[in-house]
């Protein structure tokens, strides 16, 4: 007996979202809101030196991903786009089995890469001269929480995209 074929269209469902999903939308959601928490801080060991930072502009002293570069902002952004497209299209069979969730797992996987790029490079957001006058003024750059959260998000996006390719092969 062939199968049946419904005449009426396939349509969005919550309910038909599983928890991978979930998790790879919300991973893109957390790395796209670590955009606009500090992602590099300034600190000095030198009291006089701390305090003049305190008295900057908190821009100065603390820079948001958009401030950091190409490397900073656009691993949050794929998450996100990859997460959104996970949930929207990943409950469609056809779609699913044509490779949905090994594109999730490349595309998280490239943001990762990238987030950890931008986390080596982070120095390289300051010109030489920048560089240079930060180091004799005893002042050093450290990751901020927003770094910590984007690679978290990262993380668990690349995770849930392993586990959904394998419960694809599976099926």
């Amino acid at each position: 007996m062939p199968p049946k074929v419904s005449a009426e269209p396939a349509r969005f469902s919550f309910a038909r979202v599983s928890w991978r999903e979930w998790t790879g939308f919300g991973a893109g959601v957390l790395a796209a809101l670590a955009l606009f928490l500090p992602w590099t801080n300034l600190s000095a060991q030198d009291q006089v030196v701390e305090e003049a930072l305190r008295d900057l502009p908190s821009s100065d002293v603390a820079r948001d991903a958009w401030t950091g570069g190409f490397l900073a902002w656009c691993g949050p952004l794929l998450l996100l786009v990859a997460g959104v497209a996970v949930v929207a299209c990943g409950q469609f069979r056809k779609v699913r089995t044509a490779g949905l969730p090994h594109l999730w797992l490349i595309c998280a996987a490239v943001a990762l890469v990238l987030m950890l790029l931008a986390w080596f490079a982070m120095g390289r957001q300051f010109d030489e001269d920048t560089r240079a006058l930060l180091g004799q003024g005893g002042i050093v750059w450290y990751a901020g929480i927003g770094r910590y959260l984007g690679m978290l998000g990262g993380v668990a996006s690349v995770a849930a995209a392993v586990l959904d390719v394998r419960a694809l092969r599976r099926r």
